[in-house]
């Protein structure tokens, strides 16, 4: 017997950028960002969610008038499709994707743009990395989560099984485009809900972001514009340099730091049959596990509750009464989710917890019995903070 191995390595630049009305002539950033191979007229495909199209009713007009404006590539119109969690459970919004590339004749020398959340995204970024076994696909997040998250990850998937993201790939994008000018058209409850995954990152990466957020939670909160943009673009940037520099872009290992909170929150979405957004699991999850880390003797109870006071002044929740389902064993439901977390991963179980503030630690086992104190006592707090501290 013989055999070869061989190594593959891969260089792949991640592009990220922060500009305002990024569709307005004299703009450049999109049309420096679009190459032309040489060979042939690149096309572009405009995929816009539906929300987001109601919201910029000339957006698509716009979008035609700029790309008349720039040479060198081939403008094959704007798609808009809905978005939101339930594209995600509705394979027909994914083939609507493949049927617009197929019938566009987008192939690896074009680029899809996608403009909407980070639901959107998803399914839209899973449609062209499967498409020809890759499009190029340039990101234009709109909401807090996936400007300051999602929209800068690598990560596109929909959900089947009745679970998260179970079908879906790792495909960097070829660029992504934070525009700021959509971030601040969204409602009020979903531009602050978006800053959980600020709060998540700061966590475990950044002590100095996460006092930061702490000394302006209460301009966050009201939404000042130059602080939410601030906020937004240090998670960004905190999200983008672990996954280029943390040494498993595409989650070969166990370990998932960027999904702290992670485990119990797609549990609690898949109980609520996704009433609960993604945004306001992670809330709770983050919660939970902050004060797991504190019952367990890695943090201090004044530093967990620094976690849960800044959820709160964010107006972000602390419990959900998902909690309190419970299987014919008489466990609660939420903590099959456990299971489910490392099926995802492979491999042994690993949840990361809180060290210190700005500082996680994988661990490989949670208890159960501390699992339900760690409940009761966020449902407690929060019923004793009722206004916002």
């Amino acid at each position: 017997m013989s055999g070869t191995d061989y190594t593959i390595s891969l260089e792949i630049q991640h592009r990220i950028r922060f500009t305002r009305g990024a569709f307005e002539r004299g703009n450049g950033i999109l049309a420096e960002l679009l190459e032309s191979d040489g060979v042939k007229v690149a096309k572009v495909l405009v995929f816009l969610e539906q929300a987001v199209a109601a919201a910029f009713p000339d957006l698509e007009s716009q979008i035609g008038d700029y790309f008349a404006g720039v040479s060198g590539f081939d403008f094959r119109g704007v798609r808009v499709d809905v978005g939101a969690e339930d594209c995600k459970r509705d394979e027909k919004v994914l083939r609507r994707v493949w049927d617009g590339i197929e019938e566009e004749k987008v192939d690896r020398h074009s680029y899809v743009v996608c403009i909407g959340g980070g639901a959107f995204l998803d399914v839209v970024g899973f449609g062209a990395a499967t498409a020809h076994r890759g499009v190029r696909m340039v990101r234009f997040p709109t909401t807090t989560l996936s400007q300051d998250d999602s929209g800068v990850g690598v990560k596109n998937g929909i959900n089947a099984f009745g679970k998260k993201n179970w079908i879906g790939s790792f495909a960097v994008p070829y660029a992504v485009v934070n525009d700021f000018e959509f971030l601040h058209t969204q409602p009020e409850n979903i531009r602050r809900d978006g800053l959980v995954e600020a709060v998540k990152v700061a966590l475990v990466r950044d002590l100095a972001f996460f006092e930061w957020l702490e000394e302006h939670a209460d301009l966050l909160y009201e939404l000042k514009a130059a602080v939410l943009e601030e906020a937004v673009e240090r998670s960004a940037i905190q999200h983008a340099e672990h996954i280029a520099k943390g040494g498993d872009p595409f989650e070969t290992g166990s370990s998932r730091p960027l999904d702290f909170g992670h485990w119990a929150a797609h549990k609690l979405e898949q109980i609520t049959d996704f009433k609960l957004s993604h945004a306001e699991a992670v809330s709770v999850g983050l919660a939970l596990d902050t004060v797991y880390s504190w019952r367990t003797g890695r943090i201090t109870e004044e530093d967990a509750q620094r976690v849960l006071n800044i959820l709160l002044k964010l107006g972000l929740p602390l419990y959900h009464e998902g909690f309190e389902q419970r299987g014919v064993n008489g466990k609660r439901e939420v903590v099959a989710g456990l299971e489910e977390f490392r099926e995802h991963l492979g491999g042994e179980l690993t949840v990361l917890l809180l060290e210190d503030l700005g500082k996680g630690e994988d661990v490989h086992e949670l208890d159960e019995a501390v699992l339900d104190e760690c409940i009761e006592y966020n449902a407690a707090y929060r019923n004793e903070l009722l206004v916002r501290v």
